[in-house]
């Protein structure tokens, strides 16, 4: 890496490049100051067209975690002292609607198109985002929890939400009760590009764009999952890329007919 490559450094910029997940928390409460702190930072994220829409759940009721961590079939879910599940939420925008006329069922009302649900969606994962980054910023840790979404419809029930919302991620925080290694990322080159991307495509065949050298990268990976578990060998990064396109449980995780009994129409 020549010198112009070098990341300048700053306190944010270290704070980013050293994220980790952490799944194991000390039994230590989150001051409740820090709290506050740590959702004022998620409600100063960007937001698209102002709509503000999306929701945090904090989850406090033990038993409650308990079942969210069934669902996401991860037992520290349970023993994270801060727990948020963040929800695309167009629900508090049709009852503002509602209140200037706007029938939330009616053929006009909009909020619930596939185009708004997916910026809700997305409003949702820059708080998340911008939560957990405060939260490593301040000497915690957390760890984003794409397993809530193992069954969704159960999570709607769990939580009673609304109509027009729908659950997008969890995260869990507290103090770190673990130090993992970095893990390792791909060359800058397989995913920044100039102008357009790479067009090295043979025919129907995709081609891996840039410079990037896969078996090198397979061998890290490997290498890090050796580092972390002995016992669990994992395997190459290419080879859990090609497991995971043929993954057909993933199929059975489909999002739209939950999403449609919560009010949401993919039709417009």
């Amino acid at each position: 890496m020549t010198k112009s490559q070098t990341p300048i450094s700053n306190e944010t910029i270290e704070t980013l490049l050293n994220r980790r997940s952490i799944r194991a928390f000390k039994p230590n409460p989150v001051p409740e100051q820090t709290v506050a702190t740590l959702e004022t930072v998620a409600q100063h994220a960007a937001s698209s067209e102002y709509l503000q829409d999306w929701s945090a759940i904090r989850v406090k009721d033990q038993v409650i975690k308990r079942t969210v961590a069934e669902i996401g079939n991860q037992a520290y879910i349970a023993q994270a002292p801060l727990l948020y599940v963040f929800v695309a939420d167009e629900h508090r925008n049709a009852a503002i609607a509602a209140r200037k006329g706007i029938d939330p069922h009616s053929d006009q009302f909009t909020l619930n198109s596939s185009y708004r649900f997916s910026q809700a969606q997305n409003d949702a994962v820059l708080a998340l985002h911008a939560m957990e980054t405060a939260a490593y910023s301040l000497g915690l840790g957390a760890v984003i929890l794409g397993s809530i979404l193992n069954d969704p419809a159960r999570l709607v029930e769990l939580l009673h939400l609304p109509e027009f919302t729908y659950p997008v991620l969890g995260l869990a925080l507290g103090e770190p009760d673990q130090a993992p290694s970095l893990k390792p990322r791909m060359d800058r080159s397989a995913q920044f590009f100039d102008d357009s991307y790479p067009a090295n495509d043979k025919g129907d065949t995709p081609e891996i764009p840039g410079t990037f050298d896969l078996d090198a990268f397979d061998k890290k990976v490997s290498e890090y999952y050796d580092l972390r578990d002995t016992k669990r060998p994992v395997d190459a990064f290419s080879d859990q890329i090609a497991a995971k396109s043929t993954d057909s449980k993933v199929i059975a995780k489909r999002f739209e007919p939950v999403a449609k009994a919560q009010g949401f129409r993919f039709d417009r």
